[in-house]
């Protein structure tokens, strides 16, 4: 069944076409490690997003972001085998994967952070990450295991600690560092900063996935705070009623003032800066 977030939008979409002078131009973009080509998915034969086709690469984050209803978390459901594909393809490292079921994907090399049940509550941080390597033979584990925890000390200094008992932030940060246990190309991270307060918002975005991004990974970033994951990304799309209406570089979406009035929630006349903490489903200020 749908998520209430990725029900059809009955409205018509917000329609902000890119002038022809401003088509993105992506030949300065390094070769996609994950791309979609036309897909489309739903359920029950009806289809909630449709034509969309997207790329990420090595060294790249990449933002899909939109309203509630867009389509996000059934795009995301598409890519990683939880949700058929209807038509289109879905292509990792050069490697027809669509409909590939999740496991499979991960064997692979292309890592997946949930929005929700991102680690086990019941399990210490050690655990934790021994089961993100459940892949590895013995003595990579361990090696594996000591090369994630230098990459977050604030987890090696409580490796004994229960998932339940972390904060938000450390929270995220385990379910991070459990993917990356097996050293995935590429990465898929949905809404990291879910129920986390604005200054672990832009630790979890700034300091986390840009860093993944630069060690190398390829990051495609589902995020409902639209504007902090645009500061932190490459690229972006912006999906509107199962469409992709726009992509390009993320500092040009930011720019861009008719983008920044419909998307973001500020005026494109008061050039005021808009609040770190707004997300998609803001209502828009007053003018």
């Amino acid at each position: 069944m749908p998520t209430s977030s990725d029900s059809p939008d009955p409205g018509p979409p917000q329609r902000l076409p890119i002038p022809a002078d401003h088509a993105p131009d992506e030949r300065a973009r390094p070769s996609s490690a994950l791309r979609l080509h036309d897909v489309a998915a739903g359920y029950g034969g009806s289809a909630i997003v449709s034509g969309v086709s997207i790329g990420v690469g090595p060294g790249e984050v990449v933002s899909v972001i939109g309203p509630n209803g867009a389509g996000k978390s059934t795009l995301l459901k598409a890519i990683t085998g939880r949700l058929p594909v209807m038509r289109g393809t879905v292509t990792f490292k050069n490697r027809d994967v669509t409909n590939t079921p999740g496991h499979r994907l991960a064997r692979m090399g292309l890592g997946f952070v949930p929005q929700v049940k991102d680690v086990f509550e019941t399990l210490s941080v050690t655990e934790n990450l021994e089961m993100g390597g459940y892949l590895l033979a013995k003595p990579q584990l361990a090696e594996r295991k000591d090369k994630v925890m230098a990459a977050f000390p604030a987890l090696a200094a409580m490796p004994s600690r229960t998932a339940s008992k972390l904060s938000g932030g450390e929270r995220k940060m385990l379910a991070v560092a459990r993917v990356l246990m097996l050293e995935p190309a590429a990465l898929i991270l949905d809404e990291p900063t879910s129920n986390l307060s604005l200054d672990l918002s832009r630790a979890v975005l700034r300091d986390q996935v840009r860093r993944l991004a630069d060690s190398g990974a390829a990051v495609l970033l589902v995020e409902q705070k639209a504007f902090e994951a645009l500061e932190v990304s490459d690229w972006a799309y912006i999906l509107v009623a199962g469409h992709i209406e726009i992509s390009g570089p993320a500092s040009e979406i930011i720019a861009r003032p008719d983008i920044r009035e419909v998307f973001l929630g500020q005026s494109a006349h008061d050039g005021q800066p808009l609040p770190l903490d707004r997300d998609l489903n803001s209502p828009p200020r007053p003018a």
